[in-house]
């Protein structure tokens, strides 16, 4: 079992930077594929960034070369570097870690934590 806890969400100007933190317990993060997804009101939840047990990144087209995705495995900690932020970021964004163990998948989530992208 796993928990996530997510933090560094809050109220930012248009333009500013935000850093979110997803710290995991009862498991160590290495061998999970990690993931940020965000939901805002009335919308489903879409996939931001995902960052593999091999280090691999993907970003959503909206947010290349604005948001970084990292792992800290000593800390068992990922990160999503926000710069750049837009009123379209607003959202709730949640973590993910996910996984297939033997023949059975594994699949955490976060809380959330709120982003909010003033004009």
């Amino acid at each position: 079992q796993v928990q996530l806890v997510e933090s560094g969400g809050g109220l930012v100007q248009d333009g500013g930077s935000l850093t979110l933190s997803c710290a995991a317990s009862g498991s160590s993060l290495e061998a999970y594929e990690m993931a940020w997804y965000r939901q805002a009101p009335s919308q489903q939840r879409e996939l931001v960034a995902r960052i593999s047990s091999g280090n691999s990144s993907y970003y959503t087209d909206s947010v290349k070369g604005r948001f970084t995705v990292s792992r800290d495995i000593a800390k068992n900690t990922v990160y999503l570097q926000m710069n750049s932020l837009k009123p379209e970021d607003t959202a709730v964004y949640y973590c993910n870690a996910d996984r297939m163990y033997w023949n059975r998948r594994l699949d955490y989530w976060g809380q959330g934590t709120q982003v909010t992208v003033s004009s």
